[in-house]
């Protein structure tokens, strides 16, 4: 498929960093994002809410279908609203998210999903975070970046993250949320999390936010992208 817009494709798994770093290039670049995790953390958020079962694949396609989303910025903070909610916070939920990895799993929530987010693209570029970005959604874009970093790291940014917001997890049980959160990623059958064969894999474990920035962007203007 062929698209007049750029895309940027930020791929790998939760901790590594994708929505700060997607988010500062995009609007470094004036380009629009797509935060592909957060349209299953809604469904997930969504059944939860109207008591819809985990792993009714039928019931969360016909809702991933219709969900009332909204993604809006305000005074510079970008908001989410679902059915009107600002669930901003909500939808970062340790609980939210170990749902949405079990929603993700499912090919007919995926296949929902999948032309909403090709939806996203339009000029003057795009960049798109997510585990399929460059597998996927985008397999023609010009740049695919896959981020990572050990688990361990993962798991004390997830454990500062979440004190920061006012909440508070044992260490031990991040890292094991996030291993098995890797493992039903990695493993599922359809569009499982792995770098694209084009790929640039960037580990964070040693790097900070502004160094893989700079990295990308680097990588953005030697392909004339940027």
């Amino acid at each position: 498929m062929s698209r007049t817009a750029p895309i940027l494709t930020i791929d790998g798994p939760g901790g590594a960093g994708k929505g700060t770093i997607s988010r500062m290039i995009a609007e470094r670049l004036g380009w629009h994002l797509l935060d592909s995790g957060a349209l299953y953390r809604l469904t997930a958020l969504a059944a939860l809410r109207k008591g819809v079962a985990i792993d009714d694949a039928e019931a969360l396609s016909k809702q991933a279908q219709t969900l009332d989303v909204v993604f809006a910025v305000d005074d510079g903070t970008a908001r989410i609203l679902l059915e009107g909610d600002d669930v901003t916070a909500a939808i970062r939920r340790e609980a939210v998210g170990n749902a949405a990895s079990q929603v993700a799993a499912l090919p007919p929530v995926r296949d929902a999903l999948l032309q909403r987010q090709r939806d996203f693209c339009r000029s003057p570029g795009l960049v798109a975070d997510g585990r399929d970005m460059g597998t996927v959604v985008f397999p023609e874009a010009p740049l695919k970046i896959y981020l990572t970093a050990s688990a361990e790291e993962r798991a004390k940014r997830r454990q500062l993250q979440l004190r920061q917001g006012g909440e508070d997890a044992r260490l031990s049980t991040l890292l094991e949320e996030i291993q098995a959160r890797d493992a039903r990623d990695m493993q599922r059958a359809v569009a499982p999390l792995k770098p694209a064969e084009d790929a640039i894999e960037l580990d964070t474990t040693q790097l900070d936010i502004p160094e893989v920035v700079e990295r990308i962007e680097t990588l953005l203007a030697e392909r004339n992208l940027a």
